[in-house]
C-alpha cells in the first residue's frame, strides 16, 4: 500500500472512530442496546482501518494524526449533534491539536 491509500485509510478510520464517540454518548453507559452494538461495531472497524494504516505509516504517526482528528472530529459532532459548544480556550487547544497534526505529518521525520 503507498502513502496515500494508507492516508485514505486513515480518514476512514477517523469517519469511524467519530462514529463510535457519537453512538457512545447515546448508548448511555452500554445500556441501550442499538446504540451500543453500533459503538462497539464502529470501533472495531476502526481499529482494523488503524491496523492497515500501520503497515505503511509508523504507528506513533498513525495514532497521533487519528487521535487529534478524532479529537476535532469529535467536537464538530459535539458541537452539531449535542450543542456542546467549545469556550476559547478549548478552541485555542482545539488548533494548537491540529498545528501538531500537521507538525507531525508534514515537518516531522518518518522511518517505517
Amino acid at each position: 500500500m503507498n502513502s496515500f491509500s494508507a492516508y485514505i485509510i486513515l480518514i476512514v478510520a477517523v469517519i469511524l472512530g467519530t462514529t463510535a464517540n457519537g453512538f457512545a454518548k447515546g448508548a448511555q453507559g452500554f445500556t441501550i442496546l442499538i446504540p451500543s452494538v453500533l459503538t462497539a461495531i464502529a470501533i472495531v472497524s476502526c481499529m482494523y482501518a488503524l491496523s492497515l494504516v500501520m503497515k505503511t505509516i509508523p504507528v506513533g504517526i498513525t495514532y497521533a494524526s487519528f487521535a487529534g482528528l478524532c479529537i476535532i472530529a469529535t467536537t464538530f459532532v459535539g458541537i452539531y449533534k449535542f450543542n456542546q459548544i467549545p469556550d476559547l480556550y478549548e478552541i485555542i487547544g482545539l488548533g494548537l491539536i491540529v498545528a501538531g497534526v500537521l507538525m507531525v505529518n508534514l515537518l516531522g521525520k518518518t522511518n517505517n
